[in-house]
């Protein structure tokens, strides 16, 4: 039997770019005022537009308007909007937006099926460097992220980010708080090990994290997390199949969200998942769809989203 490594068939819809984090690696924001928002109806023209097209995820992925912002309740209420919106047409919501109060994931968690945050990395020291004019990036507003979504039975996914000034003693930090949380609370689904890759937005003249590592912090995150924990690596940033492949035989299992475009690195496009399975078989890997929320974490869900993913399982199930 082939072994399996998974990946989710995803779209990605952006509210807004607007960000009042200044990260100096990010090739997605824009500043407060320069960028327009999506409206519900050229959301509705998108998302009808995948249907029947092997769509299964919505990731809802924004930029972050302040907690203090007078237009925080609109962009709250548009990213609940986009996400009922998703639903209602079949698919399956996962919102990455940045931290949240408690009130706004209690009530996200009623039309989303999973959501995500990445930690990045738990060391403070970044906050006088690339994170310096990143207020929401202070490590332990992040961390508290993580023990709401788990205190509130939300299937969650977070990661870090390789290769912004951190060292191997900070990735393991960094994954000991995560696999701690995760002993107390059971809720995470997949830590993505993330290399930082240079793009054209970036006003960092940092070098990009050498992917050659990248089968190390593998086995590192394989020692250190729970094994319930899935370990997830984006193709599309690892463009050495060798490395890839590496990474796999060490302990990482799921690709994430493949779709025609990576917002976060908007340089890097992702690669065909039929050139994927063909690079995996060579090794005696069988690359398969996933559903944002793995099996075991269904009896967590409302049951009108209960409904939902029990129809896309079926689905799956059928077409083996």
């Amino acid at each position: 039997m082939s072994r399996i490594v998974t990946y989710s068939p995803a779209y990605t819809i952006v509210p807004t770019y607007e960000c009042f984090n200044h990260c100096t690696y990010c090739n997605f924001r824009s500043d407060p005022s320069k960028s327009s928002w999506l409206s519900l109806s050229e959301a509705e023209a998108k998302l009808l537009s995948l249907k029947n097209q092997g769509v299964i995820e919505i990731l809802i992925l924004s930029g972050e308007v302040h907690p203090n912002s007078k237009n925080r309740p609109t962009w709250f209420q548009l990213i609940y909007d986009l996400c009922k919106l998703a639903l209602s047409l079949g698919f399956l919501p996962h919102t990455n937006v940045g931290p949240l109060s408690r009130a706004e994931m209690k009530e996200l968690k009623q039309v989303n099926v999973s959501m995500g945050l990445m930690l990045e990395q738990m060391t403070p020291k970044l906050l006088q460097t690339v994170h310096q004019n990143a207020p929401s990036k202070i490590p332990h507003l992040r961390l508290q992220q993580l023990e709401l979504a788990g205190e509130l039975r939300i299937p969650f996914t977070t990661g870090l980010l390789l290769g912004i000034g951190e060292t191997v003693t900070d990735w393991k930090e960094t994954l000991v708080a995560i696999a701690n949380v995760q002993k107390k609370w059971g809720h995470i689904q997949e830590v993505i090990l993330q290399p930082y890759s240079p793009g054209e937005q970036q006003t960092w003249n940092g070098q990009g994290f050498d992917i050659n590592l990248l089968p190390d912090v593998v086995a590192i995150a394989r020692q250190i997390l729970p094994s319930t924990i899935t370990l997830q690596i984006p193709p599309n940033l690892v463009t050495k199949p060798e490395i890839l492949l590496a990474c796999i035989e060490t302990g990482a299992s799921d690709l994430g969200g493949i779709g025609p475009h990576d917002e976060v690195n908007p340089d890097y496009p992702h690669p065909h998942y039929q050139a994927l399975a063909k690079v995996l078989h060579s090794r005696g890997w069988q690359l398969i769809k996933r559903l944002p929320i793995y099996s075991q974490y269904d009896t967590w869900l409302p049951k009108d989203l209960g409904n939902v993913v029990s129809k896309w399982r079926y689905a799956l199930r059928a077409r083996e």
